[in-house]
């Protein structure tokens, strides 16, 4: 297996111009850009391989929103929000108002509730907390896998979430922007 080459350091003076979503998604078209991409600031990066923990997590999440009623919301797992002219990335899973239907044209630009899952990506996913809450995400949860907690990131604003609260290990999480979803924290990291 090759390593991934080291990014070069730019000399003094260059300049980089960002990727627009638009241009990212004509060249992603063109086959210019690899699959398995997101674009965040203008840059693309290349997402990371996913480890049991993440796929498991994910799925016990994604298992556990289908058994809440979400009027006028859908569930929507690794697929794009728009959030500027610069950033779009894939949330592990996101809470979306509207239908599916209201998206054949264009990704949605903001959601109620957005999940990342972390296992070796905490820096990375807490990169994109400017994007959501640039895009007035209402509430980001960061699901620390290792640590067994969930980092909360809620009242969007200039760019950033306004209030933030680690919960676990242990105890019980609801969502303050989907509220008929509620988590047993010991439950979701029992395994």
């Amino acid at each position: 297996m090759k390593a991934a080459e080291p990014i070069p350091t730019l000399p003094p003076g260059a300049r980089i111009w960002p990727l627009s979503v638009t241009a990212y998604r004509a060249l992603g078209e063109a086959g210019l850009i690899p699959k398995n991409t997101e674009l965040l600031n203008g840059i693309v990066y290349k997402k990371m391989s996913k480890s049991p923990l993440h796929s498991a997590l994910v799925r016990e999440l994604l298992k556990l929103l289908a058994q809440v009623q979400l009027p006028g919301c859908f569930v929507s797992s690794e697929q794009p929000i728009t959030c500027d002219d610069y950033s779009e990335p894939e949330p592990d899973v996101a809470v979306i108002r509207g239908s599916q239907d209201n998206f054949w044209h264009d990704h949605p630009n903001t959601a109620e509730l957005v999940i990342e899952v972390c296992v070796t990506s905490h820096d990375y996913d807490r990169s994109k907390l400017s994007a959501y809450a640039g895009a007035g995400v209402k509430e980001c949860w960061l699901v620390l896998g290792p640590e067994k907690q969930i980092e909360v990131h809620r009242n969007p604003g200039d760019g950033k979430f306004s209030q933030r609260q680690t919960c676990g290990p242990g105890g019980t999480l609801t969502s303050v922007a989907v509220p008929a979803f509620s988590l047993d924290l010991n439950a979701l990291f029992a395994k």
